[in-house]
């Protein structure tokens, strides 16, 4: 399996590699356009954008959260717009994201790509300031359209729905681990879900404690020494607030080489039912 990182010294010497696909996944939740203005500007040469709401996530319910997971079949077909295989003999194409948020969207795509059956994914260390940083050159040239063949093959073990959640929450070997900042998780500061709070039972791991303030991620052993007391656990299960930064964590586990498990809905769908 590849490394889920790479850095903008590898991916710098492979831009030109026809089994290499670029995404530029910045964001900004309060300026959902922001993201898009931002690539338009400039971006990693070659990359493709794609947006959380547009892209990423589907249609807003009454349940389900705010990012619902995005409809696979839709997702597949953007993918091949790319330029994506999932098969021989063009492909596997390797997907390499970005963001300039210390990988909190990168990360969603990343752990979408796997859910699709798409092991050859991952994100690029630094994200974009770290590209800049390295001298490496921006272009606002979009890419023209391309052909793929990307067929998901769905890993439903990766995905927890909020019945399984709850239903396995309070299970000895079972770790429930909430990805948000600790003043939401203990209810102190609620600005985006109607009710603040956690789910019972859930321990707090921050996804920002993945990365340094730069959006670099810290070495594989802190990754390590980071779970270690839930690494005796058979199943740990990942939340945010709807799903999106809980995918951090999610990437920090496979670095570990501790199994992980997304409770999509998150925060925001549980919260929905209260």
């Amino acid at each position: 399996m590849f490394s889920s990182i790479v850095s903008a010294d590898w991916l710098q010497d492979h831009l030109n590699d026809p089994q290499v696909a670029i995404a530029d996944c910045r964001f900004n939740l309060s300026q959902p356009q922001l993201g898009s203005q931002q690539y338009q500007e400039g971006h990693i040469p070659g990359a493709h954008y794609l947006d959380l709401n547009q892209d990423l996530s589907s249609f807003i319910g009454i349940h389900g959260g705010r990012h619902p997971l995005p409809d696979p079949d839709v997702l597949a077909n953007k993918l091949e717009t790319m330029g994506i295989h999932s098969e021989p003999p063009a492909g596997p194409t390797l997907l390499v994201s970005y963001d300039d948020s210390r990988m909190a969207f990168a990360a969603r795509l990343w752990w979408l790509l796997r859910y699709l059956g798409h092991d050859r994914v991952a994100v690029l260390d630094g994200g974009f300031s770290g590209w800049k940083a390295s001298g490496y050159v921006v272009s606002d040239d979009v890419p023209p359209i391309k052909t793929g063949n990307f067929i998901p093959a769905i890993q439903s073990n990766l995905l927890l729905t909020i019945d399984q959640v709850n239903t396995r929450k309070d299970l000895p070997t079972v770790a429930l681990v909430d990805a948000r900042e600790g003043d939401r998780y203990r209810g102190e500061r609620e600005t985006i879900d109607p009710i603040a709070g956690h789910i019972p039972g859930a321990v707090n791991y921050p996804w920002q404690d993945v990365t340094d303030t730069e959006g670099y991620l810290r070495s594989p052993r802190e990754q390590r020494q980071r779970w270690q007391s839930l690494s005796n656990s058979d199943e740990i299960i990942v939340y945010c607030g709807s799903g999106v930064t809980a995918c951090v964590n999610l990437l920090s586990l496979n670095i570990a080489n501790l199994p992980g498990k997304l409770y999509a809905g998150s925060w925001s769908d549980w919260c929905s039912y209260l």
